[in-house]
């Protein structure tokens, strides 16, 4: 019995604690009837997929196969007797109370006990009767209701609550201790709270979505800082490899020149030296013959000789050479060393040898916002638009400060980073810290933006235009009113409509605001966020022969 009784367990469906019928092993290995374990997913509030026995969790849910063979072992072993279950077990179906002792395939209960809160089949029964001392605990006949529901003095099913005593009881506590206390149907006081345990948690989702986002973005902000310090090293790096080619091609260029020098002034020299040579050479020649005309006795040999000499005047006023002072290439040297001094003075005050200071993430820590324009022109930052990004059907004027949509294609040389299909514009400057512009539009309508460099440029869709995607923020300035878009979200702004809009951005503070600026600056519209990368502002013109100018504010 005990053998059979083993096997029928393990062919049993711990779901409908019957035979499996067109059994399913799901990936951890245990196995259940097809339609039970479909409906156990089906019907779970949180539609996740996982085993009702060991709680492993499966995502995506997993295509469900009928196990052929478990299959045919099922039917094998009903054949041979084993579905037939003895009458004296008396296993607990779907409708019964289910013995709480049982291990495997549980009987069904008989008596459930008050004190012990558990149900017993016959033989467990038997067993807790055995003890004197749980042999005066109260039984009672098995009910579905939960024992916790079950009055321990009365005997009765608890379906009131008593609010005084903040407890549930049943309708004969009520005409006892409990009388005159505040009641409500138990139902009804569990509803409330599950309603109150519902927004709680609601509120706590919302509250784990806020932090996990803010992991995320924390994690963006750490890749972005790691994506710029690489960047920066792999620049600096290139910066310096050419700063010194262009040293040793300097050096190179001036040992030329020297050596160029050197040799042109020795060859002079030496030609000198060789006249000089000469000259001597002659002059001794001539001196050999004058010492010897000196020392004739004959004279009239001696003035035959003597008058056939040249004029001995050209040999008293011998010509010197003019010699110039030499520097010794002094002046080279001068201009080198001049050269280093300079090089000195711009990396000891350049920036590159400043130590880099990375901005850390303190929540709340900031200075005051400004509130008049005055305290805004403090932030002032000089916006020109980059002709690389620019739409053809745009033109670029007042030194690219300016951008007016036309009809007629303008002139640009091709460039990946221009917009083809949406009539749109980027910056040159990338924006970071805290910095304030303005701008005047003119024409139906122009949308003001914000944007991460990575904005798609090609075609119409929408991961090009701005405002209709996660990495830009639009303000749209048209006649009659103003809508901020962000992420294919619209938001209609109340208030005036002006014809010069003030923008002001704190990209560590994650904020970002829109003025109406007439006489005094009216906040249209405020954006409260987290950035993760430098922001260029954009352009879109809606309409022909509108315009975008970024005023020079003083």
């Amino acid at each position: 019995m005990a053998h059979r009784g083993d096997w029928q367990e393990k062919i049993s469906c711990s779901i409908c604690l019957d035979f499996l019928k067109d059994p399913v092993t799901i990936a951890c290995g245990h196995s259940y009837c097809m339609i039970c374990i479909k409906q156990s997913w089906d019907t779970d509030e949180k539609k996740v997929c996982k085993c009702p026995q060991c709680r492993i969790t499966f995502t995506p849910r997993p295509v469900l196969v009928k196990n052929v063979i478990l299959a045919e072992l099922v039917e094998d072993l009903k054949k041979t007797g084993l579905q037939t279950a003895p009458a004296d077990h008396c296993y607990a179906g779907p409708e019964d109370v289910a013995c709480d002792v049982c291990t495997g395939r549980k009987m069904k209960a008989v008596k459930s006990c008050l004190v012990c809160l558990n149900s017993f089949c016959e033989n467990h029964l038997e067993t807790h009767d055995d003890d004197p001392e749980l042999k005066k605990h109260k039984l009672v006949n098995p009910s579905k209701e939960s024992l916790h529901s079950i009055c321990s003095r009365h005997d009765e099913v608890m379906k009131i609550f008593c609010r005084t005593d903040q407890q549930c009881i049943c309708y004969l506590c009520l005409m006892d201790e409990h009388k005159g206390h505040e009641t409500v149907p138990a139902a009804a006081e569990m509803a409330e709270k599950k309603k109150k345990l519902h927004l709680t948690r609601n509120q706590i989702q919302r509250n784990i979505q806020d932090q996990e986002k803010d992991v995320k973005l924390l994690q963006q902000e750490v890749e972005a800082i790691n994506h710029s310090a690489n960047k920066a090293v792999e620049d600096s790096e290139k910066i310096f490899t050419e700063l010194i080619r262009l040293l040793q091609k300097r050096s190179s260029d001036v040992k030329q020149q020297i050596r160029s020098q050197q040799e042109t002034e020795v060859s002079h020299i030496k030609d000198l030296q060789e006249k000089l040579k000469e000259e001597i050479a002659d002059l001794k020649w001539k001196d050999a013959e004058l010492e010897q005309l000196s020392h004739t006795e004959d004279h009239n040999q001696f003035f035959l000789n003597y008058s056939s000499l040249p004029d001995l005047n050209e040999f008293v006023h011998s010509q010197r050479i003019c010699m110039h002072p030499w520097k010794n290439f002094k002046d080279v040297i001068a201009a080198v060393s001049e050269l280093r001094d300079q090089l000195q003075d711009i990396l000891a005050n350049s920036r590159t040898n400043r130590s880099v200071e990375v901005s850390k993430v303190e929540a709340l820590k900031s200075e005051p916002e400004p509130k008049t324009r005055n305290e805004f022109l403090k932030y002032s930052q000089e916006i020109t638009l980059d002709p690389n990004t620019v739409n053809t059907k745009l033109l670029l004027s007042e030194g690219n400060r300016k951008v007016t949509r036309k009809n007629k294609k303008q002139f640009y040389p091709d460039h990946p980073d221009r917009f083809t299909g949406v009539y749109q514009v980027l910056s040159r400057e990338s924006l970071t810290g805290r910095c304030y512009w303005e701008v005047e539009w003119t024409g139906r309508g122009v949308g003001v933006a914000v944007s991460y460099k990575n904005i798609s440029r090609a075609g119409l869709s929408e991961k090009c235009e701005f405002g209709m995607n996660e990495i830009s923020w639009s303000f749209d300035c048209r006649t009659n009113s103003c809508t901020i878009y962000h992420n294919r979200v619209e938001t209609p702004v109340p208030g005036p409509v002006s014809s010069r809009l003030g923008v002001y951005l704190d990209h560590r503070a994650g904020i970002l605001c829109f003025y109406s600026v007439s006489g005094t600056m009216t906040l249209l519209h405020r954006v409260q966020t987290r950035f993760t990368r430098p922001l260029y502002v954009g352009v879109w013109l809606f309409y022909v022969d509108s315009s975008a100018e970024f005023i020079k504010v003083k």
